[in-house]
């Protein structure tokens, strides 16, 4: 497989980002995209030089020039679309959040692993080379034992109760949407689910998460504390604190291109970690050699970890009584 090739199902401002990336890929081709409308289609194609355009994501999936299918329609479609794909034997990649709740999570990953197709979780900031040295520096030990993991992901976006990250109908507010972020950062640091949580939101006027304060307990009492949100501004940082130092994932954290090592309150070191693109390519440079290589699921970011994140994120919103109308 010289070069990899492939579509991207929806047209939003997600899917540019992705397509962007790929052009720091010499081998990844865009060659076909999907849209509910051609009209759509057929600008995002001009714009990127896709040569197939599709009014339909019918017609992607059975795209027979296809090797592998970005899917980057918001929430609530992830889980259809996904299916939709895999059902043409089209390998995916699915932007975050995997599904809307565990259980469509795990059709999904039934359907994947029935078929012996590879799938993920688009958890970028997992490939970016800030995180993959954060994960090397916690193996090799260079803080000890990680004790506490601090991590904050909240903006502040105008009201406008018809937006996306407002409206109920689109699996809105915060947790969903950018709380993923530092959850996921908690998983991977810690290598599994929390044994106890707590947390307190406030649902807005449309009725979706406007901002968390969430903490979770692991096995042996170690703790993540954080917070996302979407009418709250706050700095994005996040720290991992061990039994001998702290590792600083410079702001923001789920786009990082440096970390600092410290003991105390002394930082001992800084590594500059830029990427090369605007980051996607690194989740996608690692979709295709998983695909070259023959395998059906990630090591970095495993499908019994999503839906274990996905579990979780049904209980935290189980106890705010938030559930979205196509639940």
């Amino acid at each position: 497989m010289d070069k990899i090739r492939w579509g991207i199902l929806a047209t939003g401002s997600i899917a540019h980002k992705f397509a962007q990336g790929l052009r720091f890929l010499k081998d990844a081709e865009i060659v076909a995209v999907g849209s509910r409308t051609q009209e759509k289609a057929d600008a995002f194609g001009e714009e990127w030089g896709v040569p197939h355009r599709h009014g339909s994501y019918e017609e992607l999936a059975a795209d027979p020039d296809v090797d592998v299918i970005y899917v980057a329609t918001p929430h609530p479609f992830h889980c259809a679309n996904s299916l939709l794909c895999l059902e043409e034997g089209k390998a995916v990649l699915c932007e975050k959040p995997f599904a809307v709740n565990a259980e469509q999570g795990r059709l999904v990953v039934e359907a994947a692993r029935s078929r012996g197709l590879f799938v993920m979780e688009a958890v970028w900031m997992r490939f970016l080379p800030a995180l993959v040295r954060l994960r090397e520096l916690l193996a090799e030990g260079v803080i000890g034992e990680p004790r506490m993991v601090k991590a904050d992901f909240c903006f502040r976006i105008g009201w406008n109760p018809e937006s996306r990250l407002l409206a109920p109908e689109l699996a809105g507010g915060a947790l969903l949407d950018v709380g993923t972020y530092p959850i996921n950062l908690a998983s991977m640091v810690y290598g599994g689910p929390p044994d106890a949580t707590a947390s307190l939101s406030h649902l807005g006027e449309t009725g979706v998460d406007e901002q968390d304060g969430i903490v979770f307990r692991y096995p042996g009492g170690a703790l993540a504390v954080m917070a996302c949100a979407v009418r709250t501004a706050m700095m994005h940082d996040a720290l991992v604190a061990g039994t001998e130092g702290w590792i600083r994932v410079h702001s923001p954290f789920w786009r990082a291109q440096a970390l600092s090592i410290g003991r105390v309150d002394e930082v001992k070191e800084t590594l500059e970690l830029p990427f090369r693109g605007n980051g996607y390519e690194c989740e996608a440079a690692h979709v295709m050699d998983c695909l070259r290589a023959g395998r059906t699921e990630s090591d970095v970011m495993p499908l019994d970890e999503t839906l274990s994140i996905l579990e979780t994120l049904d209980a935290l919103r189980a106890d705010w009584g938030l559930k979205y109308p196509m639940e």
